[in-house]
């Protein structure tokens, strides 16, 4: 095991360094302009500004500045939020959360709203370091109990940085007692297809001394799926896959990160549904190695996480509207009504104006991405090797 002072450069800031972390912020011009943004009040900004300075350890932060931000933001933008599968789960248990991806803030700050709610411990939070564009942004992640995923770095650097990842993974769960949670792959997803990446799964292995069994066994592997009614950044994704067609070396750049955080945090997004699979098993674990190499297990793996999430992803009446429009079909006409449809459509047609509703594409790629969750439903197969 590698020493703890290795993980310095990724984990989240201990209680003793928040007070060194609420000056540095104090001093920060970037951070300055952020709340004035924020709250534009000048004696409601002294006022946080007071609260950071008494600001004393890492469960204070959270309780006074981001469940209240999280609050308002559940207020404004999203109808009804409801998390299930919780009876899987044991408060004294640590847990490796496996989740797909929808939006960059909201998938993991929501889990951690809720099951705070039902006595559990926050969970600890993986965030790629392309998204730490301004030390401010990364003193506040880690400060909120986020670990740093680092992102295009060199070939050599990024085998060594994944594995020290792999063994601050592993050593969070299994030893410190805490919880992660992890997207099932780089970047979330775009056209409504959750696939979990064996990168990933592959990382994750890394710091296994075990076989393949009780070393996966040991991480306690939860499969969680958030399902959001309005798609989080829906406009935002379609133009991004409309940039990638027409050019396959498009990169987004920071700032269109910056975007899509805040656009996500903003937009509504109407009923949004948590849903934790059971934790995979022994027996499942044993089932998936039975044949082939390495690279052989870690794909039945995440095919087997996949499933877990396709199985758990709240289906609401937008995507069966949308599966019946993309497929022109009427399948699933018995699941939504009239109204709903209507809505939809003018949703649809309100969010592509920011892109070019003109454009045919535009349309389809819209369609598929909400589509695409009931396409995975239908598709699951009916036997778990559990």
């Amino acid at each position: 095991m590698l020493a703890s002072n290795v993980f310095d450069e990724i984990r989240p800031y201990r209680d003793e360094e928040v007070p060194e972390i609420m000056g540095r912020l104090l001093v920060d011009p970037v951070f300055a302009r952020v709340l004035k943004n924020l709250f534009v009040e000048e004696s409601k900004i002294q006022e946080i500004r007071e609260a950071m300075i008494s600001t004393q350890n890492v469960e204070s932060f959270q309780l006074r500045f981001m469940v209240p931000f999280l609050e308002n933001i559940i207020k404004l933008s999203i109808s009804e939020l409801t998390v299930g599968g919780l009876e899987y789960l044991e408060k004294d248990k640590s847990y490796l959360f496996i989740s797909n991806h929808r939006d960059i803030v909201l998938d993991s700050a929501l889990l951690n709203v809720e099951i705070y709610k039902f006595g559990f411990k926050p969970t600890e939070i993986a965030i790629g370091s392309n998204l730490l564009i301004y030390p401010w942004i990364e003193d506040v992640s880690r400060v909120n109990r986020s670990f740093i995923v680092k992102r295009n770095i060199p070939v050599r650097q990024m085998l060594k940085s994944s594995h020290v990842l792999s063994e601050y993974i592993r050593q969070t769960v299994t030893t410190n007692g805490n919880s992660i949670w992890i997207a099932q792959r780089e970047g979330r997803s775009k056209d409504g297809l959750d696939l979990t990446s064996p990168a990933l799964l592959k990382m994750l292995n890394m710091s296994n001394t075990k076989k393949f069994v009780r070393g996966f066994q040991a991480l306690t592997i939860v499969p969680m799926a958030i399902s959001y009614e309005i798609e989080p950044c829906g406009n935002e994704k379609v133009a991004e896959l409309l940039k990638r067609q027409a050019d396959p070396d498009f990169h987004k750049t920071e700032k269109d990160d910056l975007l899509s955080m805040v656009s996500g945090l903003k937009n509504q997004k109407g009923r949004v549904h948590i849903q934790f699979g059971s934790p995979i098993k022994k027996n499942a674990l044993k089932s998936l190695s039975k044949e082939g190499n390495i690279n052989d297990r870690l794909k039945r793996l995440a095919d087997f996480i996949d499933l877990q999430i396709y199985k758990n992803y709240r289906l609401y009446p937008n995507n069966y509207i949308a599966y019946d429009l993309y497929y022109n079909c009427n399948t699933y006409m018995d699941q939504y009504t009239f109204e709903e449809q209507k809505s939809f459509i003018e949703l649809t047609h309100q969010r592509l104006r920011l892109v070019d509703e003109d454009r045919e594409e535009a349309m389809q790629l819209w369609l598929k991405m909400y589509s695409t969750p009931v396409f995975s439903f239908e598709n699951c197969p009916n036997e778990n090797p559990e």
